[in-house]
């Protein structure tokens, strides 16, 4: 379904968060709780979702002590509702005590972007709209992020700004327009990349498509306007729709996919999901 994160990927954003978090020890727990204790732990569903980030938290807990043993009862990407066991995990209490906030932080905020995501891709189901993310992602957490977008059933949009080529307002005005801006770029960029362009009327659109461009961003324009748009671009390039979708009820969202557009890009997929509500409870032995 999607691709699984390596450690390679992982191990310096967890690092970093390992050592925000713990500092130079976990006080609390090596002051109370004896160094051979063991125990179990159940990572519970406190309402329902979509679950993502267990391979994070496993990694979490491997940099901590190789011997801890998580064991997931449901995959990433997996449906969950209230009240589910999402893991178990078990091995040295002090160590597990010492990564549980980070490795609980990180799947209750995946859990949410990817359960938001859902949500969005369910609004739209039947019709070609695909949704995507944006870059508008926690500075350091972006590959998070998107493996979570990927984990609810969206997709990924650039990953950073060497990824594509997006010539958007700020761009169009510096460069002296939109036919300049298109030039410029098929003369310096490699011939692989796409070239983007975001417009917000229909000036621009019929500037845009006159340069050449493989993707149209409509921006920002009503379901009358991105319908018209898409109409005049006839399949000339793909269309996206973009600009505060995240503030649109499952409906309206429909209502966009409907116009015949071929993406709706999400900021609010990542730059202010709500984390799901997990917690982790140890079970007496």
């Amino acid at each position: 379904m999607f691709c699984s994160l390596s450690p390679f990927a992982l191990d310096g954003i967890l690092e970093n968060a390992l050592r925000e978090d713990v500092g130079t020890g976990d006080i609390t727990t090596l002051s109370t709780i004896s160094p051979d204790r063991t125990v179990t732990g159940k990572y519970i569903a406190k309402e329902s979702g979509v679950i993502c980030g267990l391979d994070v938290v496993r990694r979490v807990f491997a940099l901590l002590d190789p011997s801890i043993v998580l064991e997931a009862r449901i995959q990433d990407g997996g449906a969950v509702q209230k009240g589910d066991i999402v893991a178990i995990v078990r091995g040295n209490a002090r160590n597990v005590l010492t990564g549980e906030r980070v490795g609980l932080n990180l799947l209750q905020h995946m859990s949410g972007v990817a359960t938001q995501t859902a949500r969005a891709v369910a609004a739209v189901v039947g019709t070609k709209a695909k949704i995507v993310d944006t870059r508008k992602a926690t500075p350091g957490l972006r590959i998070l992020d998107k493996y979570a977008v990927r984990a609810g059933g969206g997709g990924n949009h650039r990953f950073n700004l060497a990824d594509g080529i997006l010539i958007k307002d700020n761009h169009i005005v510096a460069a002296g327009g939109i036919a300049n801006a298109v030039r410029a770029a098929r003369e310096n960029a490699p011939h692989v990349l796409k070239i983007e362009v975001e417009v917000e009327n229909f000036a621009q659109l019929d500037e845009a498509l006159s340069a050449g461009a493989d993707i149209i961003m409509l921006d920002n324009m009503t379901i009358e306007d991105m319908r018209r748009a898409v109409e005049t671009v006839n399949g000339r390039a793909l269309t996206e729709a973009s600009g505060n979708m995240g503030d649109k009820t499952p409906e309206q969202l429909r209502a966009v996919a409907e116009t015949g557009v071929d993406f709706i890009s999400i900021g609010a997929l990542t730059h202010s999901v709500r984390a799901l509500d997990i917690s982790l409870k140890f079970v007496l032995e």
